[in-house]
């Protein structure tokens, strides 16, 4: 074997030992692979839960009717298990009339969840959160200017419309934390 190439053996060696070793410096001080640490949260913000869900059999609703439209709430609530949701079978009448499409109500282990609702409303839904809530059912109340849900496509362009789920004001989401 030549000298020279020897030295480039021992280059390439080098290079690939510095290459090694890099990659795992770099595995080991990953900042992001500790969900305890919420080192980027205000102190006392709220941690919620931003993901989107799998499928939408993970997603927990309750229906209200908030029209004097009697069995719209039912009406709607089977349209959403026909697409996979979870409903829950009560169902009821919200005290207060609503004006829009729909609100929806829903805590900190629901964001991802609701904004996934927001979609299926066209982005019309106004979503009202309430960090000291604790179940992670999403409340749908269905307004006086609601006609029908979206269809599967007009979901999926909504979603892309609306981009990630963002943690409401005064909150961490959970999964960055």
């Amino acid at each position: 074997m030549s000298f020279a190439r020897v030295r480039a053996l021992a280059v390439v060696s080098v290079l690939f030992l510095a290459a090694v070793i890099f990659v795992i410096m770099a595995l080991v001080r990953d900042s992001q692979r500790d969900p305890k640490a919420a080192a980027g949260c205000p102190k006392g913000a709220v941690l919620v839960n931003t993901r989107l869900p799998d499928e939408n059999k993970d997603v927990k609703l309750k229906i209200f009717n908030g029209t004097n439209q009697p069995g719209l709430a039912e009406q709607v609530g089977q349209d959403f298990s026909h697409r996979g949701f979870t409903v829950d079978k009560k169902k009821g009448n919200n005290p207060k009339a609503v004006d829009g499409v729909a609100i929806l109500r829903y805590g900190p282990k629901a964001v991802g969840d609701a904004w996934l609702l927001r979609a299926y409303f066209l982005q019309e839904a106004d979503p009202q959160f309430d960090p000291q809530r604790q179940n992670d059912v999403v409340d749908v109340v269905i307004g006086k200017k609601f006609q029908q849900l979206a269809t599967e496509t007009e979901v999926k362009q909504s979603l892309t419309q609306l981009g990630n789920p963002r943690a409401p004001a005064g909150t961490c989401p959970a999964d960055l934390a």
